[in-house]
């Protein structure tokens, strides 16, 4: 089931079994954890870094920046979280997604 929407949850640790549509945040341990949000069911880890991504919390919703691109997963989706809303973002080529690899 693709998630149009995430329900952020602040953890102190991730649980072993991610719960579809929950966005888990650590701050203690400055990474977020979900189940991908085409509905694939593997999990998504987006560190918290300077070089990463960034999250805002504004009291209300949480919104994760860059995009997520989960290159690596057989569904390849790609998407931003906005206000706690899923947007789906345009698929990358694979030659995009090798030069982004290269960069980082």
């Amino acid at each position: 089931m693709r998630h149009t929407e995430l329900e952020p949850r602040f953890v102190r640790g991730v649980p072993r079994e991610l719960e579809p549509g929950i966005l888990y945040v650590s701050m203690e341990y400055g990474t977020v954890v979900h189940s991908c949000c085409c509905g694939c069911g593997f999990e998504v880890v987006t560190p918290l870094t300077p070089t990463d991504w960034c999250l805002t919390f504004d009291g209300e919703s949480v919104s994760l920046w860059p995009s997520v691109g989960s290159w690596y997963l057989p569904c390849q989706s790609h998407y931003v979280i906005e206000k706690n809303r899923v947007r789906v973002a345009p698929r990358w080529s694979k030659s995009r997604i090798e030069a982004e690899h290269a960069r980082d």
